[in-house]
């Protein structure tokens, strides 16, 4: 009985650690209730990461973890190219000014991600990507009030 020498392709499906602000969590179980009917796969995607992330008070919130309001520089590992934004809530959503919401895949994605983790996502039109997050600044240091 001849046996494959080939490796079965098992995709490495650990996740990066996340980590959410106790702050932000009921405002974004909330976002992902209501976008159950307009994008349901988006929808869970941001409840499956809200449910493995480690919730903690917003003081233990490490700087170098993307929160709401963090600036991340992130790099696409299909294209090697480095991008910069902040991370928003739809309402403050603003592309021309780099304000990316978290209802978006790549917002999804970055959640709760710290500098040098990467993560796989699925863009729009169902692309799969890694992205790497490169430096975050937190929401504290973006307002300087």
């Amino acid at each position: 009985m001849s046996t494959s020498t080939e490796t079965t392709k098992k995709p490495n499906k650990r996740n990066p650690k996340i980590v959410i602000s106790a702050d932000d969590l009921p405002h974004l179980e909330k976002l992902a209730d209501s976008m159950m009917r307009r994008q349901p796969a988006l929808a869970d995607r941001l409840l499956d990461e809200i449910g493995r992330a480690r919730i903690v008070a917003p003081a233990k919130v490490r700087d170098n973890v993307v929160t709401m309001g963090s600036t991340v520089t992130y790099q696409d590992g299909m294209s090697g190219q480095e991008k910069t934004i902040t991370l928003v809530y739809p309402e403050e959503a603003d592309i021309t000014n780099l304000c990316v919401s978290v209802m978006t895949p790549i917002g999804v994605a970055l959640l709760g991600l710290s500098e040098g983790a990467s993560f796989y996502w699925d863009t729009r039109d169902d692309q799969r990507r890694t992205l790497t997050v490169m430096e975050v600044t937190p929401p504290s240091a973006n307002h300087k009030d």
